[in-house]
Protein backbone atom coordinates (compact mmCIF):
# COMPACT_ATOMS: atom_id res chain seq x y z
CA UNK A 1 0.00 0.00 0.00
CA UNK A 2 2.84 2.41 0.85
CA UNK A 3 6.50 2.33 -0.16
CA UNK A 4 9.14 4.80 0.98
CA UNK A 5 12.26 4.55 -1.16
CA UNK A 6 15.24 6.35 0.34
CA UNK A 7 13.39 9.53 1.30
CA UNK A 8 15.28 12.31 3.06
CA UNK A 9 14.59 15.77 4.45
CA UNK A 10 17.07 18.38 5.61
CA UNK A 11 16.58 21.70 7.36
CA UNK A 12 19.82 23.57 6.74
CA UNK A 13 22.52 21.41 8.29
CA UNK A 14 20.06 19.27 10.24
CA UNK A 15 19.13 15.90 8.73
CA UNK A 16 15.56 15.19 9.87
CA UNK A 17 15.01 12.00 7.83
CA UNK A 18 17.90 10.14 6.28
CA UNK A 19 17.41 7.69 3.41
CA UNK A 20 14.28 6.10 4.92
CA UNK A 21 13.14 2.97 3.09
CA UNK A 22 10.00 1.16 4.27
CA UNK A 23 7.14 -0.94 2.90
CA UNK A 24 3.70 -1.09 4.52
CA UNK A 25 1.38 -3.75 3.06
CA UNK A 26 -2.36 -3.34 2.72
CA UNK A 27 -4.30 -4.06 5.90
CA UNK A 28 -1.37 -3.62 8.29
CA UNK A 29 -1.21 -1.50 11.41
CA UNK A 30 2.38 -0.27 11.31
CA UNK A 31 3.73 1.69 14.28
CA UNK A 32 6.55 4.21 13.98
CA UNK A 33 8.34 4.82 17.28
CA UNK A 34 11.47 6.60 18.46
CA UNK A 35 12.71 9.23 20.89
CA UNK A 36 11.68 12.87 20.70
CA UNK A 37 13.42 14.58 17.81
CA UNK A 38 13.92 11.33 15.91
CA UNK A 39 12.15 12.68 12.80
CA UNK A 40 8.82 10.86 13.13
CA UNK A 41 6.57 13.86 12.54
CA UNK A 42 8.80 15.06 9.69
CA UNK A 43 8.43 11.65 8.05
CA UNK A 44 4.63 11.76 8.43
CA UNK A 45 4.64 15.28 6.95
CA UNK A 46 6.62 14.02 3.96
CA UNK A 47 4.25 11.11 3.40
CA UNK A 48 1.18 13.34 3.65
CA UNK A 49 2.65 16.05 1.41
CA UNK A 50 2.84 18.78 4.04
CA UNK A 51 6.62 18.86 3.58
CA UNK A 52 8.34 18.28 0.22
CA UNK A 53 10.85 15.44 0.05
CA UNK A 54 14.42 16.42 -0.80
CA UNK A 55 15.28 13.03 -2.28
CA UNK A 56 13.78 9.59 -2.73
CA UNK A 57 10.31 8.44 -3.81
CA UNK A 58 6.95 7.85 -2.14
CA UNK A 59 4.73 5.26 -3.81
CA UNK A 60 1.10 4.83 -2.74
CA UNK A 61 -0.80 1.80 -4.02
CA UNK A 62 1.54 1.52 -6.99
CA UNK A 63 1.48 5.21 -7.99
CA UNK A 64 4.36 7.63 -7.43
CA UNK A 65 2.95 10.48 -5.30
CA UNK A 66 6.26 12.15 -4.43
CA UNK A 67 5.30 15.39 -6.19
CA UNK A 68 1.58 15.43 -5.36
CA UNK A 69 0.11 18.17 -3.16
CA UNK A 70 -1.57 17.23 0.10
CA UNK A 71 -5.13 17.57 -1.23
CA UNK A 72 -4.31 15.28 -4.15
CA UNK A 73 -2.96 12.65 -1.76
CA UNK A 74 -6.15 12.87 0.29
CA UNK A 75 -8.20 12.44 -2.88
CA UNK A 76 -6.10 9.37 -3.71
CA UNK A 77 -6.97 7.85 -0.33
CA UNK A 78 -4.16 8.91 2.03
CA UNK A 79 -5.15 11.08 4.99
CA UNK A 80 -3.66 12.06 8.35
CA UNK A 81 -4.43 13.36 11.81
CA UNK A 82 -2.20 15.77 13.73
CA UNK A 83 -0.45 15.92 17.12
CA UNK A 84 -2.38 19.08 17.94
CA UNK A 85 -6.14 18.53 17.65
CA UNK A 86 -7.53 20.23 14.53
CA UNK A 87 -11.32 20.51 14.59
CA UNK A 88 -13.94 23.23 14.01
CA UNK A 89 -14.32 24.11 17.69
CA UNK A 90 -17.42 26.32 17.34
CA UNK A 91 -19.37 23.71 15.38
CA UNK A 92 -21.22 20.67 16.65
CA UNK A 93 -19.87 17.16 16.27
CA UNK A 94 -22.42 16.50 13.52
CA UNK A 95 -21.56 19.68 11.62
CA UNK A 96 -17.83 18.97 11.86
CA UNK A 97 -18.30 15.57 10.28
CA UNK A 98 -20.83 16.81 7.70
CA UNK A 99 -18.37 19.49 6.55
CA UNK A 100 -15.66 16.86 6.13
CA UNK A 101 -18.01 14.65 4.12
CA UNK A 102 -19.04 17.69 2.08
CA UNK A 103 -15.42 18.51 1.28
CA UNK A 104 -14.90 15.01 -0.05
CA UNK A 105 -18.16 14.86 -2.02
CA UNK A 106 -18.00 18.36 -3.47
CA UNK A 107 -21.42 19.34 -2.16
CA UNK A 108 -21.85 23.06 -1.55
CA UNK A 109 -24.77 23.03 0.93
CA UNK A 110 -26.49 25.15 -1.72
CA UNK A 111 -30.14 26.19 -1.37
CA UNK A 112 -30.72 24.82 -4.86
CA UNK A 113 -29.38 21.34 -4.16
CA UNK A 114 -32.02 18.65 -3.52
CA UNK A 115 -32.74 18.27 0.19
CA UNK A 116 -32.11 14.53 -0.05
CA UNK A 117 -28.50 15.22 -1.14
CA UNK A 118 -27.78 17.26 1.98
CA UNK A 119 -29.65 14.74 4.13
CA UNK A 120 -27.29 12.08 2.81
CA UNK A 121 -24.32 14.12 4.06
CA UNK A 122 -25.73 14.20 7.57
CA UNK A 123 -26.66 10.55 7.47
CA UNK A 124 -23.07 9.66 6.61
CA UNK A 125 -21.80 12.07 9.28
CA UNK A 126 -24.01 10.36 11.87
CA UNK A 127 -22.69 6.95 10.77
CA UNK A 128 -19.11 8.12 11.29
CA UNK A 129 -20.02 9.58 14.68
CA UNK A 130 -21.32 6.18 15.69
CA UNK A 131 -18.09 4.52 14.54
CA UNK A 132 -15.91 6.89 16.57
CA UNK A 133 -18.07 6.55 19.68
CA UNK A 134 -19.76 9.96 19.57
CA UNK A 135 -23.27 8.94 18.49
CA UNK A 136 -24.75 10.45 21.66
CA UNK A 137 -22.77 13.71 21.29
CA UNK A 138 -23.95 14.81 17.84
CA UNK A 139 -25.26 18.23 18.87
CA UNK A 140 -22.52 19.06 21.37
CA UNK A 141 -20.29 21.98 20.39
CA UNK A 142 -16.85 20.54 19.75
CA UNK A 143 -15.09 22.91 22.16
CA UNK A 144 -17.18 21.37 24.95
CA UNK A 145 -16.01 17.83 24.28
CA UNK A 146 -13.50 16.13 26.56
CA UNK A 147 -9.96 15.91 25.20
CA UNK A 148 -10.32 12.24 24.27
CA UNK A 149 -13.59 12.96 22.47
CA UNK A 150 -11.95 15.76 20.49
CA UNK A 151 -9.18 13.38 19.42
CA UNK A 152 -11.80 10.83 18.37
CA UNK A 153 -13.60 13.53 16.38
CA UNK A 154 -10.38 14.37 14.56
CA UNK A 155 -10.05 10.71 13.57
CA UNK A 156 -13.65 10.97 12.36
CA UNK A 157 -12.70 13.91 10.12
CA UNK A 158 -9.99 11.72 8.63
CA UNK A 159 -12.44 8.85 8.10
CA UNK A 160 -14.86 11.22 6.36
CA UNK A 161 -12.39 11.53 3.47
CA UNK A 162 -12.88 7.79 2.72
CA UNK A 163 -9.18 6.97 3.04
CA UNK A 164 -7.49 3.68 2.31
CA UNK A 165 -4.48 4.51 4.48
CA UNK A 166 -4.57 6.73 7.57
CA UNK A 167 -1.58 8.39 9.22
CA UNK A 168 -2.28 8.86 12.94
CA UNK A 169 0.24 11.20 14.58
CA UNK A 170 0.21 10.53 18.34
CA UNK A 171 -3.57 10.06 18.64
CA UNK A 172 -3.26 9.30 22.38
CA UNK A 173 -1.23 12.41 23.25
CA UNK A 174 -2.44 13.98 26.50
CA UNK A 175 -4.98 11.26 27.25
CA UNK A 176 -5.70 9.57 30.55
CA UNK A 177 -5.93 5.77 30.81
CA UNK A 178 -9.67 5.56 30.08
CA UNK A 179 -9.44 7.86 27.07
CA UNK A 180 -6.46 5.90 25.74
CA UNK A 181 -8.44 2.67 25.98
CA UNK A 182 -11.26 4.25 23.98
CA UNK A 183 -8.80 5.36 21.27
CA UNK A 184 -7.24 1.89 21.13
CA UNK A 185 -10.72 0.42 20.66
CA UNK A 186 -11.42 2.93 17.86
CA UNK A 187 -8.20 2.03 16.02
CA UNK A 188 -9.02 -1.65 16.42
CA UNK A 189 -12.38 -1.00 14.74
CA UNK A 190 -11.01 0.92 11.77
CA UNK A 191 -8.14 -1.51 11.18
CA UNK A 192 -10.66 -4.01 9.87
CA UNK A 193 -10.92 -2.05 6.62
CA UNK A 194 -7.98 0.38 6.53
CA UNK A 195 -4.20 0.38 6.52
CA UNK A 196 -2.81 2.41 9.44
CA UNK A 197 0.56 4.07 10.04
CA UNK A 198 0.64 5.00 13.72
CA UNK A 199 3.11 7.33 15.42
CA UNK A 200 2.75 6.86 19.17
CA UNK A 201 4.71 7.10 22.43
CA UNK A 202 2.30 4.89 24.40
CA UNK A 203 4.17 1.60 24.20
CA UNK A 204 1.29 -0.42 25.66
CA UNK A 205 -0.90 0.80 22.79
CA UNK A 206 1.83 0.19 20.21
CA UNK A 207 2.43 -3.40 21.26
CA UNK A 208 -1.31 -4.10 21.41
CA UNK A 209 -2.13 -2.63 18.01
CA UNK A 210 0.82 -3.03 15.66
CA UNK A 211 1.44 -5.90 13.26
CA UNK A 212 4.93 -4.49 12.74
CA UNK A 213 6.96 -1.71 14.31
CA UNK A 214 9.67 0.52 12.84
CA UNK A 215 12.12 2.41 15.04
CA UNK A 216 13.43 5.80 13.92
CA UNK A 217 16.49 7.31 15.63
CA UNK A 218 18.22 10.48 14.42
CA UNK A 219 16.30 10.31 11.16
CA UNK A 220 17.32 6.73 10.34
CA UNK A 221 15.37 3.50 10.62
CA UNK A 222 17.37 1.20 12.86
CA UNK A 223 14.90 -1.72 12.97
CA UNK A 224 11.62 -2.99 11.51
CA UNK A 225 9.79 -6.13 12.56
CA UNK A 226 6.98 -7.71 14.57
CA UNK A 227 6.50 -6.50 18.17
CA UNK A 228 8.31 -9.42 19.82
CA UNK A 229 11.37 -8.89 17.63
CA UNK A 230 11.47 -5.16 18.29
CA UNK A 231 11.03 -5.63 22.04
CA UNK A 232 14.01 -7.99 22.11
CA UNK A 233 16.31 -6.04 19.78
CA UNK A 234 19.39 -4.88 21.77
CA UNK A 235 19.94 -1.82 19.56
CA UNK A 236 16.32 -0.73 19.98
CA UNK A 237 16.42 -1.20 23.75
CA UNK A 238 19.61 0.83 23.96
CA UNK A 239 18.32 3.64 21.75
CA UNK A 240 14.74 3.87 23.00
CA UNK A 241 12.80 0.98 24.44
CA UNK A 242 14.99 0.33 27.46
CA UNK A 243 13.99 3.54 29.15
CA UNK A 244 10.38 3.21 27.97
CA UNK A 245 9.95 -0.32 29.29
CA UNK A 246 11.63 0.58 32.55
CA UNK A 247 9.33 3.54 33.10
Amino acid sequence: MLELRGISKRFGGVVATDEVTLEIPKGEVHALIGPNGAGKTTLIAQISGVLPTDSGRIVFDGADITQLKTHARVAAGLARSYQVTSIFRRFSVLDNLALAVQARSGSSFSFWRPLRAERALYEEAARIANEIGLADRLQVTSSNLAHGEQRALEVGLVLATSPRLVLLDEPMAGMGPQESQAMIALIQRIRERLTVLLVEHDMDAVFRLANRISVLVDGRLIATGPPAQIRADPAVRKAYLGEELAA
